[in-house]
């Protein structure tokens, strides 16, 4: 009996056919479809440890934001935890394997593992080796009131770099805010806007706000919008993200 607290750990139990073993998930845990028919716990970083100990679970997998208050109580209370706190692309990979280890599912980690790095070396063999000049600026808008973008440490930036492109808010650490003024002087060849749950409105301003309008990348179109869900997600869809970004960014090398 499994508690997920977090929809990227709900992904990778799912990925390993733990479905039937889950019985509670985080408010968000919205992949699979199966995983909202699941009992609800609460919120990512403040779930019930009354609901999380109603289900019984034998194991409870958590992440690094739990770890103040929710983690001791449930392991005061005799509950087995087990964190995941992977930054990279190659660190979600580790959480399969570790996910696969504790659960008897080794075989399917391994498995599943050596498909995704199939599909990583995919892209990476045709960019690996691009010059400098031959990687387009790319600007991730994670949000656009305030303006954020993806710094050093975040898996768009892994992705940008895996699919070719170089980042032009490697200047700033995580998520974290950065001035129109930055983005402007950086004149993006690709921008990138993040879906997430407002709709098209991270698109709809950077394809439309006027002082990017001379941008390389509004110039030659190159203004697109992706799934957030697939590339903030550390779990298997990440290299679903990964494939799409190369293609945005390397039409010409994924067609």
């Amino acid at each position: 009996r499994i508690v997920s607290l977090a929809s990227s750990n709900t992904a990778i139990l799912f990925a390993l056919g733990l479905g039937d073993k889950v019985v509670g998930v985080d408010q968000y845990s919205d992949y699979p479809e199966e995983a909202k028919t699941k009992a609800s716990v609460g919120g990512y970083s403040d779930p019930s440890i009354e609901k999380i100990v109603a289900l019984n679970p034998d194991l409870v997998l958590a992440t690094s934001i739990n770890q103040a208050d929710v983690i001791p109580a449930l392991e005061k209370l005799g509950i087995t935890v087990v964190a995941l706190d992977p930054k990279t692309i190659d660190e979600m990979l580790d959480s399969i394997t570790l996910v696969g280890k504790i659960t008897g599912k080794q075989a399917e980690a391994t498995t599943l593992v050596a498909g995704l790095n199939k599909r990583i070396k995919a892209v990476t063999d045709k960019t690996k080796n691009l010059s400098a000049t031959q990687r387009p600026r790319v600007f991730y808008a994670v949000w656009y009131d305030p303006l954020m973008s993806s710094g050093n440490g975040t898996f768009q930036a892994d992705l940008i770099e895996k699919a070719g492109g170089a980042n032009v808010a490697e200047g700033i650490s995580g998520w974290a805010n950065i001035s129109l003024e930055t983005v402007v002087a950086a004149n993006p060849e690709v921008m990138i806007a993040g879906d997430m749950s407002a709709g098209g409105a991270n698109f709809e301003f950077i394809n439309t706000e006027p002082r990017l309008a001379n941008t390389a990348a509004r110039n030659n179109g190159s203004v697109f919008v992706i799934n957030s869900d697939i590339t903030s997600r550390p779990e298997p869809r990440l290299i679903d993200g990964l494939e799409q970004m190369a293609k945005l960014i390397h039409p010409e090398l994924f067609k």
